[in-house]
């Protein structure tokens, strides 16, 4: 069979990538025959960022780029979005979702190299190398074992064992440590690790102690003064979840009385919109502790494994109206089928829209020869596989698009 001519051919398909998105994600989209590829080095605002994405179709960005629902109400060409990062608090997912862009991201590609620079800290850490490297950086020379450790034998406690946790956790244990964990919810340990019997427990025990949470509700300043105080005397922390986990000023507090004994910390609570703005925190006086750009998953080796997964998606969809993975759309795929047209509906999610897309497919005496539908709370999504002439399926648009509660309808190929 050969392949599906598309409704909107691809050489029309504008796709731009903003702020320096690996060079495999373009590669991916001319692979599967886009030809217009724009490729940024920096993100956009303002008027910049509505005036280049105004004609664009697929949009790439990560996390300097703000999209608003003000920003996306005026890119009407745009199908779907693409964050190359784990996080999407970029985006106002609400309005793409009511407007019908699907959103995708790359959650689980850069766990290795986040998980690389815990461990590397870890070490750092017990063997106070960031206070002797400052020292030999102000003309010092402190030769001495004293406050300097292996990590082996040491307890190694992970707040959210996820994919990163785990991956920790795996590494660490490789290196002699004992792995303690605490989640919310029940997980299967890997390897040697253990549940601890509560936070608590994990803090008392840990001579080590990891985040690696979402930024929710329930995580917004969770690891505060009072964790803090339960941590073991001595003890490291380390942050490279999100930075409004930990309470900055209490950690401060608990570095200056001795009771953290070093702190690394990789993602912040404010942080510079750009690297030429300066940086900023109460933790910059301590010299036992290693500050880092949030910079743990930033490594070439995963931005280009980010950029080959989030671009598949995007092509994906664009491609054949896959949304599996998307972070604010029902998740529908559906095999082709030979010689038919695709038609996808995206509607909120009241009672009757399908009796009503059914409808006009009887009326019109066309047989459907697939469907699939999925909804979420806010919004419904039909793909529809159909023997339609191109004629047809033309009609069918402008008939589906005319059912109450559609938000966007598209005769994918």
């Amino acid at each position: 069979m050969s392949p599906p001519k598309t409704s909107f051919p691809k050489q029309d398909i504008r796709v731009v990538l903003l702020e320096g998105i690996s060079r495999n994600a373009e590669q991916v989209f001319r692979d599967a025959g886009y030809t217009q590829v724009e490729v940024l080095p920096g993100s956009l605002s303002g008027e910049a960022l509505r005036d280049k994405i105004a004609s664009t179709h697929i949009l790439g960005i990560r996390s300097r780029t703000q999209l608003t629902a003000e920003v996306l109400a005026e890119a009407r060409r745009l199908i779907t979005v693409g964050c190359f990062c784990i996080g999407t608090n970029q985006v106002d997912l609400d309005a793409a979702e009511l407007a019908g862009i699907p959103v995708f991201n790359a959650p689980y590609s850069n766990t290795r190299s986040v998980a690389e620079l815990v461990i590397a800290e870890t070490i750092m850490l017990a063997r106070g190398i960031p206070q002797k490297n400052a020292e030999c950086h102000r003309g010092g020379w402190s030769k001495s074992a004293a406050g300097s450790h292996e990590v082996r034998g040491k307890t190694l406690g992970i707040i959210g064992y996820g994919h990163i946790g785990t991956q920790v956790g795996v590494l660490a244990e490789s290196l002699g440590m004992q792995v303690l964990f605490h989640d919310i919810e029940t997980k299967l340990s890997l390897g040697n690790a253990r549940p601890a019997a509560s936070l608590d427990d994990l803090l008392a025990r840990a001579d080590v102690v990891t985040l690696h949470v979402p930024e929710t509700p329930a995580t917004q300043m969770m690891f505060g003064a009072a964790q803090i105080a339960r941590m073991k005397p001595g003890a490291h922390l380390i942050n490279a979840a999100r930075g409004t986990v930990v309470d900055i000023d209490a950690l401060a507090a608990a570095l200056e009385s001795g009771h953290v004994g070093g702190a690394a910390v990789d993602v912040f609570p404010v942080e510079p919109k750009g690297n030429a703005e300066r940086f900023e925190s109460p933790l910059a006086r301590f010299d036992n502790v290693i500050l880092t750009p949030h910079v743990g998953g930033s490594t070439l080796e995963a931005q280009d494994n980010i950029g080959t997964e989030v671009a598949a998606k995007l092509v994906r969809y664009s491609d054949n109206g896959s949304t599996l993975s998307a972070v604010n759309f029902p998740e529908v795929t559906l095999p082709e089928h030979d010689g038919s047209h695709r038609i996808l509906h995206i509607h909120r999610n009241v009672p009757g829209v399908l009796s009503k897309i059914n409808d006009v497919f009887s009326r019109e005496g066309i047989n459907i020869d697939g469907q699939y539908l999925r909804t979420n709370p806010k919004v419904g999504y039909v793909v529809i596989d159909t023997a339609a002439s191109v004629e047809q399926a033309t009609r069918l648009r402008a008939e589906l698009s005319a059912i109450e509660g559609t938000l966007r309808t598209r005769v994918l190929y």
